[in-house]
């Protein structure tokens, strides 16, 4: 899948795609690859996925792709919002269900818990979880505040001593949720929820950064160009030795594309 452009920010590479399709089908094609790299060298390989609309073409394309033994494969997500109804559509768990957890027969599906009784225990729960399940590769995206997961500006840090954590969410995520459409008002989306933390992503092995739409032009262009710092928890991906972004035209639109 030819790119229109790409170029490096210290660590992380950048691809830049025509359209959202393309950056979708492009990223299917380079995860399903290293997946099928990793299953040549080990029995299982653990992933990790985001639930989000900027996922939807890639993980379309990914369930489509022939020779991915997906029974070999321990999945993971990202980050669950605490106090949803259990039947309720935004559930990151149900997003997940729907686009690729019931598509393909996981070797095992490993649920964050957003209603558990005891939050904390949930949290050691699913940090034990990814203790002893390292992962090999995670797909992500970046939110409109810079954030990755659930690591907003404010409570996300690089050197996190947990794996998973409840968080407050701010403003700006709490809109964008709005903005995609995943509710119809703010006073409907939860104010909390669980996340994997920053060096839990960063432990990935490999890093696959998916992210189209104009509204994320500001993001990326901080994470790209910006300072590494939890201003912008997305610039942590630069220092990653295996992290590839990939972006549509709208969502690089304010990159200068005639520098790396």
């Amino acid at each position: 899948m030819n790119n229109i452009f790409t170029c490096k920010s210290d660590n992380l590479l950048i691809n830049i795609y025509e359209n959202r399709r393309k950056m979708g089908r492009a990223a299917a094609i380079d995860t399903a690859s290293k997946i099928k790299e990793l299953q040549s060298q080990q029995d299982e390989i653990n992933m990790v996925f985001a639930a989000a609309p900027s996922q939807n073409e890639f993980l379309e394309e990914l369930t489509n792709i022939q020779g991915i033994q997906w029974d070999r494969i321990n999945a993971f997500h990202l980050d669950e919002y605490i106090g949803l109804p259990e039947d309720a559509p935004q559930r990151f768990g149900r997003y997940l269900h729907d686009r690729i957890f019931s598509k393909v027969p996981f070797k095992s599906v490993n649920y964050l818990n957003g209603n558990a009784e005891d939050i904390q225990a949930e949290c050691e729960r699913y940090g034990k979880l990814l203790k002893d399940n390292p992962i090999d590769i995670a797909c992500i995206g970046i939110g409109e505040n810079g954030h990755i997961a659930f690591n907003d500006p404010h409570v996300a840090d690089f050197n996190d001593r947990f794996l998973v954590k409840k968080v407050d969410l701010d403003l700006k995520c709490r809109m964008q949720q709005v903005n995609d459409g995943c509710f119809t008002k703010l006073e409907d989306v939860p104010e909390y929820a669980l996340t994997m933390t920053v060096p839990a992503i960063f432990s990935a092995r490999f890093i696959f950064c998916i992210v189209p739409g104009k509204n994320k032009a500001a993001a990326v262009k901080s994470a790209v160009k910006g300072p590494i710092s939890e201003e912008c928890p997305a610039s942590i991906l630069r220092r990653h030795p295996n992290a590839v972004l990939y972006l549509d035209k709208d969502s690089a639109s304010d990159l200068d594309k005639t520098k790396g």
